[in-house]
């Protein structure tokens, strides 16, 4: 694949934007980073002189090409899933990152029939903390990185936002959007949601926060098995924003563990 200048959907020029069309038969790819994912792509880009939408053609090019193989890509995908995942998933995955009938092991509790199920809420997890029915502090949840877990750091952290930086805005909003009047005195863990979080999969009108501890809605009777489980979240209803579908099921140990399974992480066509 050339990567010379004239390659690519142009930038700087609105005119010549304006005229540029895509050649025939190609698509458009639409993905959802974080800014600390967008940071490292650019920085490769940078480096490689290319923009990040061509750094990202090169690699589909590799692979069409045959100049990276789908091996050589599994393995650093697998590397950046396990970065990412921070509450574990019920079920092993295939090569294809759907969920397999095999439990993983550090989950067995959950199919020994211990924990309670609730809704997983697709959003940026939060914490704030309230004083006299006031939203005093807002803070967002960072995760050790490789290295850090590599040195014995496993454990995330919460840092504080910050009310001119563009990454926190929407977070803020959230806290701004959330009635705390109720709530008691404390630190409340909450899950930020809304149309620029996570892609808005319940389609909500604004942006809020749930805190985990107060309106995070349980299910009873979640079944536990493989098969169970995918016929159950196929037709589950989000009891936080009724007529779309719950993402998922989390599953709380009285200890603290957690687990996860998601709709989508079943193979579509089973």
């Amino acid at each position: 694949m050339s990567m010379g200048k004239d390659r690519g959907r142009p930038r700087k020029d609105p005119h010549t934007l304006a005229r540029w069309t895509p050649p025939e038969g190609w698509s458009r790819l639409v993905a959802w980073v974080s800014p600390a994912e967008k940071k490292a792509l650019k920085h490769v880009a940078v480096d490689a002189g290319v923009s990040v939408a061509d750094l990202v053609r090169a690699l589909a090019g590799g692979l069409a090409g045959g100049a990276i193989t789908h091996e050589e890509l599994l393995g650093h995908v697998q590397k950046g899933r396990q970065v990412m995942e921070k509450i574990p998933t019920l079920f092993e995955r295939d090569d294809r990152f759907r969920v397999v009938d095999r439990p993983r092991a550090d989950c067995a509790w959950v199919f020994d029939g211990e924990g309670v199920g609730t809704e997983k809420l697709d959003g940026t997890n939060v914490r704030l903390t309230v004083r006299s029915g006031q939203i005093v502090r807002v803070e967002k949840r960072r995760n050790p990185s490789k290295a850090q877990k590599q040195q014995g750091i496993v454990d995330g952290w919460y840092v504080d936002t910050a009310e001119d930086s563009a990454e926190d805005k929407w977070i803020l909003e959230a806290g701004r959007n959330t009635d705390v009047s109720g709530w008691p005195d404390g630190e409340h863990t909450c899950e930020a949601l809304g149309p620029r979080i996570q892609g808005n999969p319940l389609k909500l009108d604004e942006h809020r926060c749930v805190p985990f501890n107060l309106q995070v809605p349980a299910y009873e009777d979640v079944p536990r098995s493989y098969k169970e489980l995918q016929d159950f979240l196929a037709v589950l209803e989000s009891r936080f924003a009724p007529g779309h579908l719950a993402e998922g099921i989390v599953f709380h140990h009285p200890d603290g563990r957690r687990a996860k399974i998601k709709r989508k992480d079943f193979p579509r066509s089973a």
